[in-house]
């Protein structure tokens, strides 16, 4: 599959290389061609399916330059977390009632945006079983054919069917986001950023 990955940073590489080694034709997007990478508008153009792995605050920016066109009718996994620093330590720029994953589908309304990965580290994205246990992610999105699609290649990076939550449509991005505080909070606890949680049910 051709698929084009938005993003240069540490979430980017990690699943570009991955899905690259899994014999996917991958171009990796950034602001500026150069070091590996295109444009945003080509490494869209390219891709059969998109992933936005740029950071929260820049998705917005970043997707207006890979191009409408290019992403309709497409399925956008969208990796980023609405992350604000500019206090400091980490903040959210949403709320309770909205989502970065709900803004990227209102602004890109012909793209099929499934919100997934964003609540792992980027090794765990690529490699889940590098962590022992029945560990899961989530995805949500308003298009079951996307949410599928991304269940598919999910599965190719590791994660078992079983262990692939569906949150529902995209306002399902709210808590997947949000939970990203605590992961920070976590991550001070554990003292590492490899972990992930495990979903029991006593039905």
């Amino acid at each position: 599959m051709r698929i084009g990955v938005l993003g240069t940073g540490m979430v980017g590489r990690a699943i570009a290389g991955r899905l690259a080694a899994l014999g996917h034709d991958v171009r990796v997007g950034s602001r500026t061609a150069g070091d590996g990478a295109v444009e945003f508008a080509d490494a869209a153009a390219h891709g059969e399916l998109l992933f936005n792995c740029t950071s929260g605050a820049g998705s917005l920016e970043a997707l207006t330059a890979a191009g409408e066109r290019n992403l309709a009718g497409k399925t956008l996994i969208d990796v980023s977390n609405p992350l604000d620093f500019s206090s400091g330590g980490p903040a959210l720029f949403t709320t309770s009632t909205e989502s970065l994953g709900e803004r990227i589908q209102a602004a890109f309304p012909d793209a099929r945006v499934v919100k997934s990965l964003n609540t792992v580290n980027c090794n765990l994205m690529v490699d889940p079983a590098s962590l022992p246990g029945d560990h899961v992610i989530f995805v949500c999105g308003n298009e079951e054919a996307a949410k599928a699609q991304a269940r598919d290649l999910l599965g190719e990076l590791g994660w078992p069917p079983e262990r692939v939550i569906d949150l529902g449509d995209i306002t399902g991005a709210r808590g997947a986001e949000m939970y990203v505080m605590l992961w920070v909070r976590l991550w001070g606890v554990v003292g590492s950023a490899h972990f992930n949680v495990a979903l029991l049910s006593g039905s």
